[in-house]
């Protein structure tokens, strides 16, 4: 019934910047919380952005804050994060996952995942 499809990954130069969208095929998308996590090899997945249904709550970890940003636009059912001053570190798959029904912006139990998008921050 919902598919979530991330795109916008590859290589990038520390310091530098790229774009991930989150496209989200089935009804009902402003009635799901969204968030970005993402898993580096050997690392658990760890969650690193959400936003509530109408744009009105983000939250992202210290180890992003001021570096991304997470924005969504429900007339195009797409969810945004907006990478800069990228460092090695960021390195990982991303993905965006939707949960149903609850307000706020925080991690939750997920009702839907994408399959992910490679990030590689190397010079």
């Amino acid at each position: 019934q919902v598919k979530l499809q991330e795109s916008g990954g590859g290589l990038v130069l520390p310091g530098g910047s790229l774009t991930l969208s989150c496209q989200f095929s089935g009804p009902n998308f402003d009635h799901y919380a969204m968030s970005w996590l993402r898993q580096a090899p050997g690392k658990e997945r760890e969650f690193i952005a959400g936003i509530s249904w109408s744009s009105i709550t983000t939250h992202l970890v210290d180890s992003v804050k001021g570096r991304f940003t997470i924005s969504r636009d429900n007339a195009k059912n797409v969810m945004v994060l907006e990478m800069s001053n990228l460092k090695p570190e960021d390195t990982a798959v991303y993905y965006c996952a939707a949960k149903y029904g609850v307000g706020g912006a925080g991690d939750w139990n997920y009702d839907y995942w994408g399959q992910g998008t490679q990030v590689t921050v190397s010079s």
